[in-house]
């Protein structure tokens, strides 16, 4: 019992050295967390797509629209239950600085597709009832401060004017990582401003969106939707939801690579500095470790000693990290707003950074461990003078 007393103890005796070590494994791990945390909400809206969706979009690009005729055609395909559309709209609420992700659905079927959008049934209602009504997450309604009825104006990019919805309900997510960030209003309001104002470009959709029977009619019901197009003036590329939605990560893959590389970069400091205080500690009290070998201590136990307390002062360092963590990661999402999917440290990210930080502990605490079980007597008595 006397062995984790000792190691306390040793902990313990450079109390300013010790607490700067925890302070600085600390920061290390909590910026591990955070990093981590990043790359996590990137692949957020991916991970959450289902499986029994796909997206059909113009196959050149998507910035080019779809005719809404070939909705009926793609209904009548065997393995397709429902079909709904969406148009990415742009705009501008207020400043370009309040970015949200703003979609023109088909109502009537767009929610159906996506019960994992909590919303009550009358606000529903007042949704499908009213042609300038709009939905929003919770996290976006919060984030701006909107009520229920209340008037948002948006200033048109894609489509040019001044648009003018009525806010008739705020939905939750079923999930974690169901985003809360989207806002929703009828494509029927976008199409018929289109019809008096610009009317070649009415009656097109930015993406169909497809729910299949079983999932594992995806690759079959993808192909033929896209033969019944081929050679058409409008040409369908049709692919499953994660796929489509990691279609946007791939145009960001490098600096996503960058936070990746930097995370790794902020544990191979934390062991530098972890070897650093160990080596310092060891080569203090070498004259000690050749005192306990004379009274027969066995250099296991002189192993164990050290190492327990380059351990100790990693685990508190990373459980000081990891508590931290949360409350930092909170407050990074409320600065940001709705700009990740999602930003919730997972608890595989915790797990990781105690394992980061017991690795690191012992890794540093090796060539010390190693240094005072295999010290010499008289070679550590005579460091002495």
């Amino acid at each position: 019992m006397y062995l984790p007393r000792l190691i306390l103890r040793n902990a313990l005796r450079h109390r300013l050295r010790t607490g700067l070590t925890v302070l600085g494994l600390a920061i290390a791990v909590l910026a591990f967390g955070l990093l981590r945390t990043v790359v996590d909400a990137w692949y957020a809206g991916a991970d959450a797509a289902s499986a029994t969706h796909l997206v059909t979009r113009n196959a050149i690009s998507l910035v080019f629209p779809l005719p809404l005729t070939h909705r009926e055609r793609i209904r009548r395909v065997a393995g397709v239950r429902k079909v709904s559309y969406s148009n990415w709209f742009g705009g501008v609420y207020i400043t370009e600085r309040n970015f949200f992700p703003r979609f023109a659905v088909d109502a009537g079927t767009y929610l159906d597709l996506y019960p994992d959008y909590l919303l009550p049934a009358a606000e529903r209602k007042a949704f499908l009832l009213d042609r300038r009504g709009a939905v929003v997450g919770r996290k976006l309604a919060q984030t701006y401060g909107w009520r229920l009825g209340q008037s948002i104006p948006l200033r048109g990019t894609i489509y040019p004017g001044s648009w003018e919805f009525v806010l008739r309900g705020i939905y939750d997510g079923r999930q974690p990582n169901t985003d809360e960030g989207i806002f929703l209003f009828h494509w029927d309001y976008l199409n018929e401003t289109l019809r008096r104002n610009a009317p070649r470009r009415a009656d097109q959709v930015g993406v169909f969106v497809l729910d299949l029977m079983h999932a594992e009619d995806a690759a079959r019901v993808s192909g033929e939707i896209d033969a019944l197009f081929k050679s058409s003036l409008a040409e369908t590329l049709t692919e499953t939801e994660k796929a489509f939605q990691l279609g946007f990560v791939s145009m960001i893959d490098t600096i996503v690579l960058a936070v990746q590389v930097v995370s790794l970069m902020v544990v191979v400091i934390v062991l530098f500095v972890m070897a650093n205080t160990m080596g310092m500690a060891a080569g203090e009290r070498l004259p000690e470790y050749a005192t306990l070998k004379a009274l027969g201590f066995r250099p296991g136990f002189l192993a164990l000693l050290v190492l327990g307390e380059s351990v100790l002062i990693a685990l508190l360092g990373g459980l000081a990290g990891t508590a931290l963590t949360l409350p930092a990661a909170a407050a990074f999402s409320a600065q940001t707003g709705t700009l990740f999917h999602g930003f919730a440290v997972s608890h595989t990210t915790m797990v990781l950074q105690l394992l980061i930080a017991l690795g690191v502990g012992v890794l540093a605490g090796l060539p010390p461990c190693l240094r005072a079980a295999r010290i010499s007597i008289i070679a550590g008595l005579a460091s002495l003078n």
